[in-house]
């Protein structure tokens, strides 16, 4: 049985989903994160099952720089969880035929607690809990993750009332500026990467940040705050074009996947779309708001393909350009 300092931190978790309402994309994430100090995890990720694929959707530990990643449901312990709708447990992913082995040696992980998400009867999806040594898993932690996605179940079923595609959008986008959120984006932009790996169209990866949004919330409060994250989201989707994928990353951060892009010519154009688009100020409640932001970007192949590496260059293009704009 668990303790009743585990289910304490079970009820907290609870209260904690409750507070972040119908964001679905927003539990999966915190869930995760719990999960790991939780059962003494190395990594947690929830997947959902999507046209023949596993794709992690929230990730945390040792899988946090794996969000996005796509494993054939046919041909991994994810996959056979969501065919069966019941807990499967690795002891050693080296030796258990059942896994998609080099996806395990990628996140790093040995043994595994995979626990099925059932949506209106269906298996959607899994709660996986990561450990980086073999034999590492515990009868109790099959208990407590139970608990968990008992959790994940209930939001998935108060936030989504129709369909799977319903599911999709709230998995996959921010709940208070409908952009796509950083598990989407991390998905598309390995699909990108993939593709510029392979020869095709180069790409763009933008990283804006806002400024002047802590100073808002700070002086008028997080009420005007949103309703500024809110219109520089609006403005920052209206910019993007059809097959541009914008984003909301977390508070003041943002960022644009840009395909089909000419890779010299195509970087100063596109930057001051952007920049266009956020240069009349903001009315609300009779008054004007700038929304400035500071831009970094990354360009595909060119500057790479691993889409880590490609986010910490257009970050520190981005404060570059932040502190450029502090001594001007």
């Amino acid at each position: 049985m668990p303790s009743r300092e585990q289910l304490m931190q079970v009820i907290q978790i609870q209260a904690e989903i409750a507070k972040l309402g119908l964001d679905l994309g927003g539990v999966m994430q915190f869930i995760v994160e719990q999960t790991v100090p939780l059962v003494q995890a190395d990594g947690a990720v929830i997947e959902l099952a999507e046209d023949g694929e596993m794709v992690y959707r929230a990730a945390s530990g040792i899988a946090k720089a794996q969000l996005g990643l796509r494993l054939k449901i046919e041909d991994s312990l994810s996959g056979l969880c969501v065919q069966k709708g019941e807990t499967l447990c690795c002891e050693d992913s080296e030796t258990d035929p059942r896994v998609d082995r080099l996806a395990c040696r990628q996140v790093g992980l040995r043994s595994m607690i995979v626990m099925p998400l059932k949506h209106q009867g269906t298996t959607v999806g899994v709660l996986k809990a990561m450990f980086a040594k073999p034999s590492s898993l515990k009868p109790l932690d099959i208990t407590l993750l139970g608990l968990l996605s008992e959790v994940v179940a209930a939001a998935i079923f108060f936030s989504v009332k129709y369909d799977i595609h319903d599911l999709f959008i709230r998995a996959t986008h921010d709940g208070m500026t409908g952009l796509a959120n950083r598990a989407l984006f991390m998905d598309r932009l390995r699909h990108a990467t993939a593709q510029a790996s392979r020869g095709g169209e180069p790409a763009m990866l933008l990283m804006i940040d806002m400024d002047g949004l802590k100073q808002i919330n700070d002086s008028l409060g997080h009420r005007i705050g949103d309703a500024v994250i809110l219109e520089f989201a609006k403005r920052l989707q209206q910019a993007s074009r059809h097959s541009d994928t914008a984003a909301r990353l977390g508070g003041d951060e943002f960022a644009v996947l840009l395909t089909s892009i000419d890779e010299k010519g195509g970087i100063v154009p596109a930057i001051r779309r952007f920049e266009s688009a956020m240069a009349p100020p903001f009315a609300f409640e009779g008054r004007e708001y700038r929304l400035q932001a500071s831009m970094g970007y990354a360009l595909l192949p060119e500057d790479g393909v691993d889409p880590e590496q490609l986010m910490d260059l257009a970050d520190q293009r981005m404060y570059a350009v932040k502190l450029a704009r502090k001594k001007a």
